[in-house]
């Protein structure tokens, strides 16, 4: 067995047990109902359409019986045979237009059912806290993007309307053989469920079985991407062998299983040969013995015996398609679960429009405490009482895991403090619009994110009615223009996923100007400058300086030039407040925090020169 992993996105998908389905799985699927509404005429039609190409399908070895029967009647009988050929082509050629005239508007229909289910659970998706991407992985929610949403949209498209179908043929058989020999029927009905038992238990069988393989070739797979993604760190430690042993060791889990799988098949083929094919010898022979007694017409057993296969070829089909129902209201019950999850508005409950004052706005934390909802038991943040007024900067400051970048999300209204409050102007942050208060903020993130498009287009993300002129403007306060222009596409350079065209400077770059052109009230930076080299970070640093003039900043800072110019300085340690005040009161303080880390942070300065 390949060793365990535990940062894997791969959702592998488990063999579908028939179980029964569950009254609450079916209840659940309504709420497909309202996207299914505006194509009720489509879904009418196609009904229709099946019903009248199935009963066409059903007049065919009736059709093809009366055909024997007029070639063995001897003279006279050969005008009589070509009308019912010229009958039995243009039947075929009725149940092909309407088979093609079904199936296209039915893929049509469920196309656009899936494009609208899609783009609601995106947008829902779009929609959630900060909290519930904490608890579902990537890999999970596009999943339910992708293959649970394409498993509805095959029922919708296909499995339906095939379950419609094979009921139809089923009755439509039965009473077809019935009409054509009671007693032929009752013998062929005697064999018939006994050989559907035993071929639906290997079916499942097998099927288990090559689920379970599938299974541990996917676990052999992720040792495969997990391997390629850190191939520096795997040749490093020279452990190419390890994971080459890892890889052979899932592989041949998988061989085990599909050899188990073989025997399995070929013992259902060995039944195929002789039970299926026995029981249409037996059934031939007791129809022959009718023919022979004037029980029936050799027509009439030769329709009998391909109205046997559409019934039996209609049975056996119950089984897979019970399957197919199966996964695809387990899918709908689980993209069901994910639309039930709150949205950020009905988690935020506020919704008070707010509009940002000229020049920033005053911020003041009162008795502020805060756990993520993951680790309840680990305060972050504790009792945080401190107060900013509009248009001065904050810098936060304090070692690794101090909380200064949770300080920032409860500032960006990503969770809800546990205890106390955070006031925008004296209204508390929780009952305003969380849209119109993130409107007036920017904010340049330690992690920088970009997204795959022109970098023209990722500067202006957030104000995408910005013209050229403005944005070459706030890349230029940003130093990032010369680059910028270096490029032989210029501002319609493409950056690549997560901006990995650029370096991680370049990037940086790119979003302070994403800020720049934001023209924020509040404006936000995670050490902004962390990626620059010496002479671009002095550059930046004008531009931010700029930027920050008349409006509110919170400044996560690590090195001394973030720190230079704020009014305010936060000292945090193990999310409690340590030193608050001006730099010149805080540097009264003897051995006081903030005192020893500006000591600290010169002497570094020195040494580096």
């Amino acid at each position: 067995m390949a060793r365990p992993r535990f940062n894997s996105n791969h959702q592998t998908e488990a063999p579908v047990r028939m179980s029964r389905i569950r009254g609450e799985q079916i209840r659940q699927s309504h709420w497909l109902w309202p996207f299914l509404g505006p194509y009720r005429g489509d879904i009418v039609k196609g009904a229709l359409l099946l019903v009248l190409g199935t009963g066409l399908s059903l007049s065919i070895p009736w059709l093809m019986g009366q055909m024997i029967d007029k070639a063995m009647g001897g003279v006279g009988s050969g005008k009589a045979l070509g009308q019912t050929a010229l009958v039995l082509g243009g039947v075929l050629a009725i149940q092909a237009v309407i088979s093609f005239v079904r199936i296209r508007l039915v893929i049509i229909m469920a196309e656009k059912v899936l494009a609208d289910v899609r783009d609601h659970t995106f947008r829902h998706l779009l929609q959630m806290p900060m909290v519930f991407y904490m608890r579902h992985r990537v890999g999970e929610l596009q999943s339910r993007l992708s293959a649970d949403l394409s498993q509805i949209q095959d029922t919708v498209s296909s499995t339906l309307m095939e379950w419609l179908r094979q009921v139809l043929v089923l009755i439509g058989g039965l009473l077809m053989l019935l009409w054509i020999s009671w007693k032929l029927t009752m013998f062929l009905l005697a064999i018939l469920p006994i050989l559907i038992v035993i071929a639906v238990v290997f079916g499942r069988k097998i099927r288990r079985l090559a689920g379970m393989a599938q299974d541990e070739l996917a676990k052999a797979q992720v040792v495969v991407e997990e391997t390629l993604q850190n191939i520096s760190m795997v040749k490093v430690y020279t452990s190419e062998s390890l994971q080459g042993d890892y890889y052979r060791t899932g592989l041949y889990a998988t061989v085990a299983q599909v050899i188990k799988a073989a025997k399995y098949r070929g013992a259902f083929a060995a039944f195929i040969v002789f039970g299926l094919f026995g029981s249409v010898v037996l059934v031939l022979w007791y129809g022959a013995s009718l023919v022979q007694t004037g029980g029936m017409s050799v027509g009439e057993l030769s329709g009998f015996v391909l109205y046997s296969t559409f019934v039996g070829g209609a049975m056996g089909s119950f089984a897979e398609l019970y399957g197919q129902v199966q996964k695809a209201l387990g899918a709908t019950e689980r993209v069901h679960d994910l639309l039930q999850e709150p949205s950020e508005a009905r988690w935020w409950e506020g919704n008070a429009p707010f509009q940002w004052p000229q020049g920033g706005a005053s911020l003041q934390w009162q008795g502020l405490s805060f756990a993520y909802p993951t680790r309840p038991e680990v305060n972050v943040l504790s009792n945080i009482t401190l107060k900013l007024e509009a248009g001065e900067r904050l810098a936060v400051i304090g070692p690794s895991g101090a909380g200064k970048s949770t300080f920032v999300n409860l500032l960006l209204g990503f969770f809800i403090p546990d205890q106390g409050s955070i006031q925008i102007q004296g209204v508390d942050l929780r009952s305003l619009g969380l849209t119109d208060y993130r409107r007036g903020i920017a904010v340049v993130p330690q992690d920088l994110i970009l997204f795959g498009g022109s970098i023209a287009e990722n500067i202006s993300y957030g104000t995408p009615n910005s013209t050229l002129s403005q944005i070459r403007e706030a890349a230029s306060q940003a130093h990032a223009l010369d680059f910028i222009e270096g490029f032989p596409a210029g501002f319609d350079t493409v950056v690549g996923e997560r901006g990995i065209q650029l370096s991680g400077g370049q990037r940086q770059r790119v979003a302070i100007a994403r800020a720049v052109l934001r023209n924020p009230s509040l404006l936000l930076l995670d050490e902004a400058t962390s990626a620059l080299d010496t002479d671009s970070e002095k550059a930046v640093q004008l531009g931010l300086d700029r930027l920050m003039e008349g409006r509110t900043t919170v400044v996560v800072a690590h090195r001394l030039s973030t720190v230079r110019d704020a009014d305010k300085i936060l000292f945090l340690d193990k999310g409690v407040v340590q030193e608050f005040g001006t730099p010149s009161e805080l540097m009264t303080i003897d051995q006081g925090r903030y005192r020893i880390w500006l000591e600290d942070q010169r002497r570094g300065q020195r040494n580096e020169a």
